[in-house]
């Protein structure tokens, strides 16, 4: 199936954005997470921002473009697996909280607690009783987060049922991409609607004041990334830091050596390239 030249956006179509317009536009919002990294780190802010949305919507690339020029010691991406047994006897938001930020930090979520409000009431890992007062207690629990100061982000990332479907159909089709194919994938193209009744019920009871939801299309992922990005920039108060003037310092000559002739006779990687 082969990928049109037209995006879904806001009950309109738009052209699939141009690589050379989207590498533009994305080197100048990375330079700007770079500015919102060092406010972080002087302000001493916590940051969660979580991505949710359906198989296949672009959440993985999304937190790629954000992450990609930034330090790890600031972003940093959590994207847990399944629980283990130990885990799952376990108060469900306990695995999450030891991720939580401290000063300084970002922590991205790639997929969250609201697993509970998702895969896991469709798929059959949880109870209708445990779906229903996760539903009950997560606003209380986000309102709590946010009095304590953290910063909480949270996007839904909407893809239709044609792109879905054709993004899988890559996924199987090329070797490179395999990899992408979780267990849950193709079974969640059947349970098309049970996915969408979770998400309006997901939508309904944790959409709130303290902690909204923001819904990316994403259709035409160039777009979704950039507005994703576009989005989080704006919504953080962060001030550019002033930056001090950096010069190169001259190599010392003391205790100067042949330093490359003392690598003679070592193992060096066959330079087949």
């Amino acid at each position: 199936m082969k990928a049109t030249n037209k995006a879904k956006t806001s009950g309109e179509l738009k052209p699939r954005m141009k690589r050379k317009d989207y590498e533009k536009e994305l080197r100048k919002l990375q330079a700007e997470l770079c500015a919102l990294q060092e406010w972080v780190k002087q302000e001493g802010q916590r940051i969660i921002v979580i991505f949710e949305g359906r198989d296949g919507a672009g959440k993985g690339g999304t937190i790629k473009a954000i992450t990609e020029r930034v330090s790890p010691r600031v972003f940093h991406v959590i994207a847990l697996p399944a629980p283990s047994d130990r885990e799952k006897s376990q108060m469900y938001m306990q695995r999450y909280l030891q991720y939580f930020p401290a000063a300084g930090e970002i922590i991205i979520f790639d997929r969250s607690w609201y697993n509970r409000a998702g895969v896991e009431p469709v798929m059959g890992f949880c109870t209708k009783r445990q779906h229903r007062e996760f539903l009950q207690i997560c606003p209380e629990f986000e309102r709590y987060l946010v009095d304590t100061g953290i910063r909480l982000l949270k996007f839904w990332l909407e893809v239709s049922n044609e792109e879905q479907e054709r993004r899988f159909k890559a996924r199987i089709e090329d070797p490179l991409r395999q990899w992408k194919l979780s267990p849950m994938d193709l079974p969640s193209r059947t349970r098309w609607f049970d996915y969408s009744r979770a998400r309006d019920m997901m939508l309904e009871a944790t959409d709130t004041k303290s902690a909204p939801w923001y819904i990316i299309r994403s259709d035409d992922k160039k777009r979704a990334r950039l507005n994703c990005i576009a989005h989080l920039l704006k919504t953080i108060p962060y001030k550019s830091a002033p930056k001090s003037k950096v010069k190169l310092p001259e190599r010392s000559m003391k205790g100067a050596y042949n330093d490359e002739a003392a690598l003679e006779g070592r193992r060096f990687v066959v330079e087949k390239y």
